[in-house]
């Protein structure tokens, strides 16, 4: 049975140790990894990309790199969340094509291209800075696959405890086109969850009239 929004927002939890023998199915994560493709992007750019790992092995291997985690092991589905290098460069021609998915005459096609490169002049200016940017946004993506997930009672762990070098090595990623930003396992958990605990919403929000 789904959850509401809020009935999610209760639900999910760091899980730190999943059921291995659970099994997310293909249909639930397909409904996450869509919250994920749908997320928001600065200029509509999508600098993500979704590597889904179900094999054993490699789990095993990318475990000792990711702080010896139990989540990287037992999960069912384990996400790795790639950030998008060389396709956010006006030059790669990526950029020319999004734009154009909506059709525009060349004229304003021509004012977005010039807005894009003058605006993030300086943010395309190496592929460190380019990283920087891309990985905030795919926070946005993982924060809304995790709430999808939880909405079907699917448990989840934001990880950013790893050695970036040495997975992307075992991934065997061409670091022109992407570079490890973060990992999420799905799965079920096999232990119940502590106590929610947050500050309170007065000490959180201010409304500034």
């Amino acid at each position: 049975m789904e959850k509401t929004f809020m009935e999610a927002m209760d639900f999910r939890h760091a899980c730190k140790i999943f059921d291995e023998t659970k099994k997310v199915s293909c249909e639930d994560m397909n409904y996450i990894l869509e919250a994920g493709r749908k997320s928001p992007s600065s200029f509509g750019m999508e600098p993500w990309k979704f590597l889904v790992i179900t094999n054993e092995e490699l789990k095993a291997e990318l475990r000792p790199v990711c702080w010896d985690q139990p989540q990287i092991t037992t999960c069912s589905h384990l996400v790795i969340i790639l950030a998008a290098i060389d396709s956010v460069k006006p030059e790669s021609g990526e950029v020319e094509r999004k734009f154009k998915r909506r059709e525009m005459p060349q004229e304003k096609l021509d004012f977005y291209m010039g807005l894009y490169s003058s605006h993030l002049a300086n943010t395309l200016s190496s592929n460190e800075n380019i990283y920087s940017w891309t990985a905030k946004q795919t926070y946005i993506a993982m924060g809304n696959m995790m709430t999808a997930a939880a909405i079907k009672g699917v448990d989840s762990c934001p990880i950013e405890g790893f050695e970036k070098e040495k997975v992307e090595k075992i991934l065997k990623l061409d670091l022109s086109k992407y570079q490890l930003s973060c990992i999420v396992p799905f799965g079920y958990r096999i232990n119940e969850q502590s106590t929610q605990l947050r500050e309170s919403f007065e000490n959180i929000i201010e409304y500034i009239k």
